[in-house]
């Protein structure tokens, strides 16, 4: 589930048509035409996915919910509840790109393609998530969250409070070196682990929602000054508190990476990122980031949706933990942590330990 997600997302070249024959057949049966390999795109994800033009004049996505059948076929399922949900009693607040027909033996989802749209990520990474349409994110969230409650009520798989006990074998033996470093701190961290498990014990006792499940920025499309949210894979009826933390996590993590991302231009050709260093950018741009946060969480209440009293605290936790997920993505792409991932690493610890400490800080404050 998690991702370097802060990356745009990387448009590549498309998986051959030949491999996958069941993607034309299921446009043709729709009356959409069918696609060619000259004109296909693909992006970068956990699923093979097919963009592009079909004979008919169609712009189409084609997904392949891939992995081991039954899960996928889960996962496709939770897609399609959403997908009615939002069109049965969301608002102008929520979309979703139109889904356009789709096929359960072969786990493929065919979607209209917003061929031009903007991702969030992509908008962030170039300065251009402004405040207003963070704003209209939380009126989208808050829109979801006001939605009936959808069929999937599993216990989400985040924070994975097994894996800080011991590592299966087969996780341990394909991890890299840095990744076993930081399961070794979370596991040896029993103030962090006392709080993620309590994090998920409260889940059993507040007002559950229909929830995202696995909030990105680049989940957030930007078409024709049209906000989408996209990518319902993991959708179910969850603490909302998820979706809301998750939001500000992914701003945590964008401001850790811009600490490391222009250390020249601030300081001169040459300076070593001390500790010190570190604590003082990373205040800055949290600070930087903390009015998109604000917006987003003044949007979200005017969404109409009820707030509980203690929604902003586990938001704050929720974040915490987002960031912890993210540097444990990282950790799988190095060979070592860096001071800068030790340095992020405390200040998800700190929020998910003293979240009443930090809701004014990440820009919950009522």
């Amino acid at each position: 589930m998690s991702t370097t997600a802060l990356l745009p997302k990387e448009r590549l070249r498309a998986s051959s048509l030949d491999d996958a024959p069941q993607v034309n057949d299921l446009l043709h049966r729709l009356g959409l035409g069918t696609l060619t390999q000259e004109t296909l795109e693909s992006f970068a994800g956990r699923n093979n996915n097919w963009a592009g033009h079909t004979s008919s004049g169609a712009r189409v996505f084609v997904k392949r919910l891939d992995g081991d059948r039954d899960e996928a076929l889960i996962r496709f399922r939770r897609v399609l509840d959403l997908q009615e949900a939002i069109s049965a009693g969301g608002t102008g607040d929520l979309r979703c790109p139109p889904l356009l027909g789709h096929d359960e033996e072969h786990r493929l989802l065919v979607f209209a393609w917003l061929e031009h749209g903007l991702a969030g990520n992509s908008l962030a990474a170039k300065g251009e998530f402004d405040a207003p349409l963070a704003y209209r994110c939380g009126r989208a969230i808050g829109a979801l969250h006001r939605l009936p409650l959808i069929a999937d009520r599993s216990a989400h798989p985040l924070p994975p409070t097994w894996a800080l006990h011991a590592l299966p074998l087969s996780l341990f033996s394909s991890a890299r070196v840095a990744e076993l470093h930081y399961w070794t701190l979370l596991q040896n961290d029993r103030p962090l682990i006392t709080a993620l498990e309590a994090l998920r014990e409260r889940e059993k006792s507040v007002e559950l929602r229909s929830c995202h499940g696995d909030l990105r920025l680049d989940q957030f499309l930007l078409h024709d000054d049209r906000l989408h949210v996209v990518d319902w894979e993991e959708a179910r009826v969850a603490d909302p508190a998820r979706d809301v933390g998750a939001f500000a996590g992914e701003w945590l993590h964008h401001a850790i990476r811009k600490i490391n991302s222009d250390v020249d231009k601030v300081y001169g050709p040459g300076v070593t990122l001390t500790r010190e260093l570190i604590l003082e950018r990373g205040a800055a741009e949290i600070a930087a980031v903390r009015p998109l946060v604000e917006a987003f969480w003044q949007g979200y209440r005017d969404s109409g949706v009820t707030v509980d009293a203690g929604l902003a605290e586990r938001a704050t936790s929720f974040a915490g933990w987002h960031l912890l997920d993210r540097l444990l993505a990282t950790a799988g792409m190095q060979t070592r942590l860096r001071p800068i991932d030790l340095a992020a690493a405390g200040i998800g610890r700190n929020a998910l330990l003293d979240p009443g400490r930090f809701v004014g800080t990440l820009g919950f404050a009522l």
